[in-house]
């Protein structure tokens, strides 16, 4: 296996490298993706070494460690997990190398959505909302909405939780708790730069919500369903082509299309680590282009301001 070969590389680099980080002060951890990158260094500052398990431009799904990405990992204090595929098969393993690193589940406490769900009449309050609760026991909030062409598998679960600012709030309190713990003599320090985050973080989705606060229930399409917890948090619907790497069938494609047309869609979101083709054909059948989602853009608040306010342009008016 493809794995097998890469961990053996791995554990032979490992032997032959003494340290991968330089000499300093600075908690060397490791996340997985570019978005807890910036989580990490807004509460740990410059007390924080912070290296990125998947270099932009690729894809958490399938993503394969590089052998030198693993001997640095050995020296890593912490390994901040988010929860992307990935890590299935490969955080066993990153810990039985390197046994003092601690592995935090950042995602932990989250009630996480199906990547696609198909809610039946009756079905509301069954789904948890964007920040990991049930409508029914928290009137006001409300689950993501998804679009009857989209096929609830039963066994895959939306990773994309540093997507919904709330949620990120959960993320950080996890990430504090560690580097607290790593680093008790800094433990005030962090405290306050977690404060500051948190401000930081409502102050964004505050925003957020006043950019959808008329747009309720309305509709955007993407390729990839990377945006379903955000959809959740504004009230939006997020409407997907792909499922669990697949694309769409012929006849799946034409319904899209139709859905597209009903919902007044004319750009068709995609993301730099997956293909365009299927969205070129729903965006050329309803005389629409298509745009640019990045979900793992490491500048998070920037991201969201500018993919919220490229939502918010091409709902139906």
């Amino acid at each position: 296996m493809l794995h097998r070969a890469v961990f053996m590389v791995f554990m032979a680099v490992v032997g032959s490298v003494s340290t991968a980080f330089p000499a300093g002060s600075e908690t060397p951890v490791f996340v997985s993706i570019l978005p807890q990158k910036y989580f990490v260094e807004r509460i740990g500052g410059d007390l924080v070494d912070v290296h990125v398990m998947v270099p932009p431009g690729a894809g958490p799904a399938t993503y394969e460690p590089k052998p030198r990405q693993m001997a640095a990992l050995s020296q890593a204090r912490i390994y901040f997990a988010v929860g992307v595929p990935f890590e299935r098969a490969w955080l066993d393993r990153i810990a039985a190398a390197n046994p003092g690193m601690r592995i935090v589940h950042t995602d932990a406490g989250i009630q996480k959505i199906p990547m696609a769900a198909h809610h039946h009449e009756g079905d509301h309050g069954k789904t948890p909302d964007a920040r990991g609760r049930h409508p029914e026991v928290h009137g006001s909030d409300r689950a993501p909405e998804t679009d009857p062409h989209q096929h609830e598998t039963g066994t895959s679960l939306d990773p994309h939780v540093w997507l919904s600012p709330p949620l990120v709030k959960i993320q950080a309190r996890h990430i504090l708790e560690a580097l607290s713990t790593a680093d008790p003599g800094n433990a005030s320090v962090y405290a306050a730069n977690y404060r500051a985050f948190l401000e930081e973080i409502e102050a964004l989705h505050q925003e957020l919500l006043t950019v959808f606060k008329d747009r309720q229930g309305e509709a955007f399409m993407v390729f990839h369903p990377s945006w379903g917890y955000f959809a959740a948090a504004y009230g939006l619907r997020q409407i997907a082509i792909e499922l669990e790497g697949k694309a769409p069938k012929p006849a799946q494609v034409m319904d899209l299309i139709a859905t597209a047309r009903t919902a007044g869609v004319k750009v068709i979101f995609v993301q730099p680590q997956f293909s365009t083709k299927s969205a070129r054909v729903i965006a050329n059948a309803v005389q629409g282009e298509i745009a640019i989602a990045d979900p793992l853009a490491e500048n998070w608040p920037q991201n969201l301001r500018t993919q919220a306010q490229k939502f918010q342009q091409t709902l139906k008016p």
